[in-house]
């Protein structure tokens, strides 16, 4: 029977930049079985002075947009400047299965093969927001493992896409051209939340197109409220197939956190994500208690069939059942 690994091992191992260490180290963090959540506490209490240096790049964007390629594009381009680059893929699972391709190696074959980059698929499970629940605790153990830059690839836009931004410093948004209504398929939220919008495949044929989308695009933006970030929304153009764009695209994010860490929005943004991933922890651990308590088992499924047959209002079952937990 192989040793159980200590606290001890997984931290050296992580700020050794062991990337087989850092992955056993995420597979412990992503388990459900309570001696590997009590591991992984352990782990990311040692390593959380070590994280927080990287910066953090959420990418999302409609289906076929090209996300994977993009990332591969881009991430190719920064380990071309030396930076160190962690990918945190987000897979969707299916509701019936719960199960998830986790494909993104293959997707990023270029990039997964780059000494200087790392790939982590993970899967939402039934975690809504375009995010693994693992995801930040993933990030913090990639930051302490050396990584300069975390790009986070969500499963795509919707209405539950909006966690995304509240994990990371910048947040782009990827779309086409000549696909119809640019401003179609599109929740108008999440244009808000983005820092940028890039239009994506601007080439060959596509090139005019590209630059009307631009301007529908900046038309669209002069409609909402300014960003909290002190920071205007820029559109521009980019094509991941043929790597064009992407220093542009970087030289727009360094001027972001050139001027969010001057105005002090980029510390307080972190600050008030942390906050809110204590509160998201309290309401995640209160649901698992509830639903897992002996007394509330043995109550639901009378209540169920009650709300179900229209016998009980859903509020008066919820309430009842409350009550039962609160008060034992």
């Amino acid at each position: 029977m192989r040793k159980r690994l200590s606290v001890e091992d997984y931290t050296a191992g992580i700020l050794a930049g062991d990337r087989i260490m850092l992955s056993q180290a995420i597979t412990v963090t992503e388990s459900s079985l309570p001696a590997d959540k009590e591991l992984a506490a352990a782990i990311l209490k040692k390593m959380l002075p070590r994280s927080g240096n990287a910066l953090r790049i959420g990418i999302t964007g409609i289906p076929g947009v090209g996300k994977s390629t993009f990332i591969e594009s881009f991430g190719t381009y920064l380990t071309s400047l030396g930076k160190q680059v962690a990918v945190l893929a987000v897979d969707p699972s299916s509701q019936k299965s719960r199960g998830s391709i986790l494909g993104d190696k293959t997707r990023m074959e270029r990039l997964s093969l780059n000494p200087k980059a790392y790939i982590r698929p993970s899967a939402t499970g039934l975690f809504l927001g375009g995010i693994a629940r693992s995801t930040r605790e993933i990030m913090l153990l990639c930051e302490a493992a050396g990584f300069d830059i975390i790009l986070i690839e969500t499963v795509g836009v919707g209405q539950s896409e909006t966690l995304v931004k509240g994990i990371t410093d910048f947040f782009l948004l990827l779309m086409l051209a000549g696909a119809g209504d640019e401003l179609q398929g599109i929740k108008k939220g999440i244009m808000e939340m983005a820092d940028a919008i890039a239009i994506n495949k601007a080439d060959g044929n596509n090139e005019q197109a590209a630059a009307l989308a631009v301007s529908a695009y900046q038309n669209a933006l002069h409609l909402f409220p300014k960003a909290d970030s002190g920071f205007a929304t820029e559109v521009l153009t980019c094509s991941a197939l043929r790597e064009n764009g992407m220093e542009t695209i970087w030289k727009l994010i360094q001027n972001f956190e050139q001027t969010t860490r001057a105005n002090g929005f980029f510390d307080q943004n972190r600050q008030n994500q942390n906050l809110n991933w204590m509160h998201d922890r309290i309401r995640q651990s209160l649901e698992n208690r509830f639903f897992n308590d002996p007394m509330i088992k043995t109550r639901l499924a009378a209540l169920e069939n009650a709300v179900r047959e229209g016998r009980e209002l859903p509020d008066s079952a919820a309430e009842d059942l409350l009550r039962v937990f609160l008060t034992k």
